[in-house]
């Protein structure tokens, strides 16, 4: 029964043409991902060396050691999140040719 019922979807799959819908999001992924990373780092690095700036004019130790956290903090946000687009802009090839397969198949 199972076997019918996966045959039957398998059937309706491949008389679908999915390209019209997934091209224009692939393009637009791929349209935005160079962007954001460039967008990332500027931001990433502008928002460094602000609070770089915070940590040198400290005064009091109580207020040196929240902006020494809070630069720890925002450089691992931002080289985390380049890491995840770098991530994304490299899987992107392989991720079309899986959605393809799994709608041929």
């Amino acid at each position: 029964m199972f076997s019918m019922l996966n045959a039957v979807r398998n059937s309706m799959l491949a008389a679908i043409d999915f390209n019209p819908v997934l091209a224009p999001v692939l393009e637009v992924l791929n349209a935005i991902l160079w962007p954001a990373i460039g967008l990332v780092g500027s931001i990433g690095m502008i928002y460094c060396i602000v609070l770089g700036i915070k940590v040198a004019k400290a005064d009091e130790a109580g207020s040196r050691e929240k902006a020494k956290k809070d630069l720890i903090g925002a450089i691992i946000g931002f080289v985390t999140i380049f890491v995840l687009i770098v991530a994304l802009k490299i899987a992107m090839p392989i991720l079309q040719d899986w959605v393809g397969t799994q709608i041929t198949t």
